[in-house]
């Protein structure tokens, strides 16, 4: 039995392999700083979102092998998806008096599933820059804002 009529069996492993190492890293850094949604969730949203968008494009193969009228869009799971990860990110973030917190652990869990589904789409030049770049900025611009600005700064 073929486990994968359309994108080959050690494809897929490299899709789901990258979203891992993308949502790994993004989620060392939340461990590290003891936030929320640390390592095993931004995982698990970067290998969700990755599943999620190769079974959209299985999915899309199979319609489109069946005829151009069989239907099929994969960019409507991915915009499903988005969603999805938009409404667990809000959860991560509340009100406490004039601050609002977790707004950058949302922002992480947001690009954790861009990212997975950048991985699951077979973009990898895409993932290399994005948690490249969102590294730089949890990494680096935090410990700039440290060094620049004094003021209390529980959660983002």
């Amino acid at each position: 039995m073929d486990l994968s009529a359309h994108i080959p069996v050690t494809e897929l492993a490299l899709r789901l392999g990258a979203a891992m190492v993308c949502g790994a890293l993004l989620g060392l850094d939340r461990e590290a700083r003891g936030k929320a949604a640390g390592l095993r969730t931004q995982t698990l949203v970067a290998v969700s979102s990755a599943v999620t968008t190769l079974v959209a494009l299985e999915m899309f193969a199979d319609l489109s092998a069946r005829g151009p009228d069989a239907g099929g869009d994969p960019i409507r799971v991915i915009q499903g998806l988005a969603q999805a990860i938009g409404f667990i990110s809000a959860g991560v973030m509340f009100q406490a008096g004039a601050n609002v917190q977790g707004v950058t652990t949302a922002a992480v869990i947001w690009m954790s599933g861009a990212l997975g589904i950048a991985c699951g789409a077979g973009y990898y030049p895409i993932a290399l820059l994005g948690v490249a770049i969102s590294l730089f900025a949890i990494v680096a611009l935090t410990a700039l804002e440290n060094r620049l600005f004094t003021r209390d700064r529980r959660e983002e």
